[in-house]
């Protein structure tokens, strides 16, 4: 794999710059995938939000500055990407956020590429249920398996909310399933 500093590099020098996004594509895709797809659900809008993902990266790779790592600047434009979509489509809608969230969630069982069972099911009910925050925090850490570095580095949040913010999800997660 080729190293990030390089990557970057070559993604800001012109003559490079196509190899270089296609590297940069095939080896962050996957990962961006199920963030993105962890927000939206559905696997079409997952899809789409990715290419607005990977748009807004080629265009705004001159304004990365390396301050953070290259992933986790992209992570957080998926993350941001994902979110929008979540409210323009609400809004489209004319119903709020979480009742969008909710129809998404009633259309995950249609969805032929949810391969969860049941018990999965009720865990993503479950966390829909959570504030945006501990939303993210714990698919995170729960699902990407991301260290509380990583996703303080992401979200521009302490080590030590980010801890509250899981152990807060944690704890309602496991109320909402006792309940179900």
């Amino acid at each position: 794999m080729i190293e990030e500093d390089t990557l970057v590099l070559d993604l800001k020098t012109k003559s490079k710059q196509a190899v270089a996004f296609e590297v940069l594509v095939n080896t962050y895709k996957e990962r961006l995938y199920w963030q993105i797809r962890s927000i939206v659900l559905s696997h079409d809008d997952a899809n789409d939000v990715l290419q607005n993902t990977f748009i807004k990266v080629y265009k705004n790779i001159d304004g990365f500055n390396g301050d953070s790592k290259l992933f986790s600047w992209m992570y957080r434009i998926a993350t941001n990407e994902a979110l929008n979509f979540i409210k323009q489509r609400a809004k489209l809608q004319g119903v709020s956020d979480t009742d969008y969230q909710d129809k998404l969630l009633s259309n995950l069982e249609a969805d032929v590429y949810f391969e969860g069972d049941e018990i999965q099911l009720q865990l993503q009910k479950a966390i829909a249920t959570l504030p945006e925050k501990q939303k993210l925090v714990f698919n995170m850490k729960y699902f990407q398996e991301m260290k509380y570095e990583e996703i303080s580095e992401i979200l521009n949040t302490s080590v030590g909310g980010l801890k509250a913010s899981y152990h807060l999800a944690i704890k309602k997660l496991k109320q909402y399933l006792k309940e179900d």
